[in-house]
Formats: structure tokens, C-alpha cells, sequence
């Protein structure tokens, strides 16, 4: 019992002259203004379960550039669209670097995905390789026909559902959608879900975005890590077996398999890369591993999530739900179906998904970053070695940005050249920068056509005679912020096609 608590002294003697070291360290330089915090927990305690409307109304006190200790990590969080610019734009290379969080150790192979990686000659390698090998407009397109195949047969099932007048769990739904295309796109086919794992695709899925997303106490007090008080680390561990074993059997296949004629997908690509020369790494298995799993976490959830917000708004508010409508029997008629071709021509429902992404950024906080060098923004002194959270969901909501931000409006972009790029600093989604979301293009273009498609073959009802504003509109939080409830709906198929054919 004495040594114990002999120990417990040390630790505390410790943390005490840390802080100490760190006032004196900090004491001639201006910090952002911000919470004072507790000794070694820092604010830690001042975030609950939906940290992004947290550290909103921290900002309303303290303003746009925060500064707070995070346990033992100095911490920025940034608020507005002026000050994103200045982290993202004016300054993006000191802030181009991600902090090393154990779930990325786990989840990317030792900090080796895109998403993860710290910023320097690797993460410039193989983000400019999946570019222009995974991401083109080129690549893309080709995947345009599985595309369609894969909505061909959700509306299908909808369609039946429509005869037997029962509802859609359209959560459930658009997310089998989302994970059967992604799957088609980076491995070549779909899987089923006892293929993967008892717990199914999708759950591992949510597991590794869920762990990545849960604040880790090793990550900000990191003299504790290994004692790994959450659990979380045991966790981590598991998934990333389930993972690795799965992915070592997708290489295999695709290493032994002998069909030349089929289209080649993202891990065909890769593969090509395999010890070669070309790059400035040689790239290896870890390395393919790491890029599938960012690929998967990238385009799984995220695009099934701005899918069935766009719906839920459009349910919330009929008459913009008609007005898309509208758009979509003007533009394409009743006769047939959206096809990708028609998405450049519907203007209100780039709107819609606009006010979709602003209300609802799929990645809420987006991924931190780190500044690499000392910095002076503001005025402000913004150490080495900060974590920089950028509260895209907050931004989207500045009453200074934004009129009636709480409203959902599409109209509000009719006059705007406001777009989803990362150039207009109000509206970030995907980030901005260097470490802007580089499948931008294909995320917009599965949401877009969902969307369209699903609101052009079918009118909708919220079930048990419920009205649209009774709809529940509550949020999970995760690296994603899904609906907290499943969205159900009754569909009456409305096309006049004159066959039996979709």
C-alpha cells in the first residue's frame, strides 16, 4: 500500500512541475483566450457527448481562435470562416500535419493512410498516387455503369415495398448501397456480410470509426497510455486483426487471380505499385492495407450519412422536397430515370445538398491537425506541436456567415458562388488545403445521385401517420455524425414507364 501510494505521489509530482514548465514556457506569449482547465485533465471535463456543439458554445464565450489544454495537449479549435482560412489557406503548411492518436497507429498500419499519415514526403507520395491512379475523373467514370447497377436495385426493392405500401428503413438501406458500391469500386465485387466477419461489414466499419472518434485519455495524457483505462486500446487491437485478415485475403485474390478481361479496381491499381520504383517509397503490403481501409472508412459511411440527411431535410420540409421534384420532371421527365448525365443540369439540388453538408458536415470536427513550427495568428501565438480542431459543423452555423443558420433554406445559394472546394471558407466539408478530402468528386456524385433518384422515382410519407415536424432529427457523434434514429418512410412509386424495365 505505501509503494502504491508512493507512486501516486511521484506521478503527481510529476504532472505538477510539467505544468509548471509549461506556464513559464507560455508566460511571455499571447495565447488564444480560452478555459483555464484543471491541472493535468486540463478542460477535458468540459466536453460531453457531442463535442462539436461543446466546444461551439465554448467559442461564443471565448471566440473564434481557442486555445485550451486537452489533458497535457495544447488544443486550438477554430470557429469561424475567417479564421479556417488563416489555418487552412494562409498558413496550411505549418498546419498540414496530423497528430499521432492511437487509433491511427491501429487502424492505418503505424500512421499510414492518407488520412492519418503526418504530412511530409510519403503523405505526398501516395496521396498524389491515389489522385491520379484511384480518384481521377477518368477512374471515376468508369465505375459509372456499377454505379448504376447498384441503384438500379435498391429502387427496385423500394418499388415492391411501394406495392406492398410498407416503409423503408432507408438508413439501412442507402448504407448497404454505399458499402456494396464502395466494396465494387476497391475490390471488384461485393462481399457478404458473414464473409468479413460475424459482426458484419459494416459494424467493423462503424467500430473503427466509432474508436477513432471516442476521446482516448492516452492520447492526451500519454505518461498513461499504457495502461489503457478505456479499454480502448484492446478494442483497437481486435479490429485491426478483423481487418488485416481480411484484407491479406483480398491481395491474395487479386494476386492470384488470372482474369485479364475484367475492369481493374483500386486494389488492381495498388497492386501495381507493389516494390516498385516509380515512387519515391517502395510501396508495400502495410502500405496497400493502410489506403484500402482509407478508402473504405472515406466512402462507406460518409456518403450513406449526407444521403439520408438530404432526406430527412427534404421529409422535414415538403415543400423544398417538391421543389426538387420539380426540377427533376423538368429536367428529366417522368419517363425514365436519373441518369449521371442529368446531375450538372439540376441546379436546386446542388442546392439542397449544399444546405445538406452545411447543417450536417459528415465529419463534424474533420480530422485534426498539427502545427509542425510556432506560429503567430491573430496576433496569437499558437505553439509547436498543437492540435488544431477545425469545427466545420460550427462554422456552418456562424449567425455572422450565415442568415437564419439554424434554417434549412436551399435557396440561400441561388445568388451565391459559394461551392464545396474548400475555397469559400463558410462551407467546408471536405476540409480545405493540403489535407482536403481528395474523393470530393466521387463522394458529391454517389450523394447527388442517390438522392435525385430515390426523390425522382418515388413520392415519400413519414410512417403511422406522422408529420414532418414530428420527424426525430437528433445526432450520434462519431469521426461521422449519423442520424441517432433510423429514417423510415413509405414510398408511391410516381415514374409513368411504359415497361417493365428500371
Amino acid at each position: 500500500m505505501s509503494w502504491t501510494w508512493t507512486s501516486l505521489a511521484l506521478v503527481a509530482l510529476f504532472f505538477f512541475l510539467q505544468a509548471l514548465l509549461w506556464k513559464k514556457d507560455t508566460k511571455s506569449n499571447r495565447l488564444p483566450p480560452g478555459p483555464r482547465g484543471f491541472p493535468i485533465f486540463g478542460s477535458l471535463h468540459l466536453l460531453g457527448k457531442f463535442p462539436h456543439r461543446d466546444f461551439q458554445k465554448l467559442a461564443e464565450k471565448y471566440g473564434p481562435i481557442m486555445f485550451m489544454r486537452l489533458g497535457l495537449m495544447p488544443t486550438v479549435v477554430v470557429s469561424s470562416p475567417q479564421a479556417a482560412e488563416q489555418f487552412l489557406k494562409t498558413h496550411d503548411l505549418i498546419f498540414a500535419s496530423r497528430p499521432a492518436i492511437e487509433a491511427s497507429n491501429y487502424v492505418s498500419y503505424g500512421h499510414k493512410s492518407i488520412a492519418f499519415s503526418p504530412y511530409g514526403s510519403y503523405w505526398r507520395t501516395v496521396r498524389k498516387m491515389c489522385t491520379l491512379e484511384l480518384l481521377s475523373t477518368a477512374k471515376i467514370n468508369a465505375f459509372q455503369g456499377m454505379r448504376k447497377e447498384e441503384l438500379d436495385l435498391l429502387i427496385e426493392y423500394v418499388k415492391e415495398a411501394a406495392e406492398d405500401g410498407v416503409a423503408v428503413d432507408l438508413t439501412a438501406k442507402v448504407s448497404s448501397l454505399t458499402a456494396d458500391m464502395t466494396c465494387r469500386m476497391v475490390f471488384g465485387k461485393k462481399y457478404m456480410e458473414e464473409e468479413f466477419h460475424e459482426k458484419g461489414f459494416k459494424a467493423v466499419i462503424q467500430e473503427a470509426m466509432t474508436l477513432a472518434a471516442i476521446p482516448n485519455l492516452g492520447d492526451y495524457i500519454p505518461q498513461i497510455a499504457s495502461l489503457d483505462l478505456q479499454g480502448l486500446r484492446r478494442r483497437m487491437k481486435a479490429v485491426s486483426k478483423v481487418f488485416d485478415a481480411f484484407f491479406e485475403k483480398i491481395i491474395d485474390e487479386h494476386v492470384l487471380s488470372k482474369d485479364e478481361k475484367r475492369t481493374k479496381d483500386f486494389v488492381d491499381v495498388m497492386l501495381s505499385f507493389l516494390g516498385s520504383e516509380e515512387t519515391e517509397y517502395k510501396i508495400n503490403r502495410e502500405h496497400i492495407k493502410a489506403i484500402i481501409l482509407d478508402m473504405l472508412t472515406a466512402a462507406v459511411d460518409t456518403s450513406a450519412t449526407a444521403v439520408e440527411w438530404a432526406l430527412s431535410e427534404l421529409m422535414k420540409h415538403p415543400e423544398e422536397m417538391k421543389k426538387v421534384q420539380k426540377e427533376l420532371e423538368t429536367a428529366v421527365e417522368l419517363d425514365r430515370m436519373v441518369e449521371e448525365s442529368d446531375l450538372d443540369n439540376l441546379e436546386y439540388l446542388d442546392m439542397v445538398v449544399k444546405e445538406t453538408l452545411r447543417l450536417h458536415p459528415v465529419g463534424p470536427l474533420l480530422l485534426p491537425h498539427e502545427s509542425v513550427e510556432d506560429c503567430t495568428i491573430n496576433s496569437y501565438h499558437i505553439p509547436k506541436k498543437s492540435r488544431v480542431v477545425i469545427n466545420a459543423w460550427a462554422i456552418g452555423r456562424d449567425p455572422e456567415a450565415w442568415t437564419d443558420p439554424e434554417m434549412f433554406w436551399p435557396e440561400r445559394f441561388a445568388s451565391s458562388n459559394i461551392d464545396l472546394r474548400g475555397r469559400d471558407f463558410q462551407l467546408i466539408p471536405f476540409g480545405s488545403g493540403r489535407r482536403g478530402c481528395p474523393g470530393m468528386q466521387l463522394g458529391l456524385t454517389v450523394v447527388k445521385q442517390v438522392v435525385a433518384q430515390l426523390v425522382h422515382c418515388f413520392d415519400w410519407e413519414l410512417p403511422d401517420g406522422m408529420l414532418p415536424s414530428e420527424l426525430d432529427m437528433s445526432e450520434e457523434f462519431g469521426l461521422v455524425i449519423p442520424r441517432a434514429k433510423h429514417l423510415l418512410a413509405v414510398p408511391t412509386y410516381r415514374l409513368k414507364i411504359n415497361d417493365n424495365r428500371l
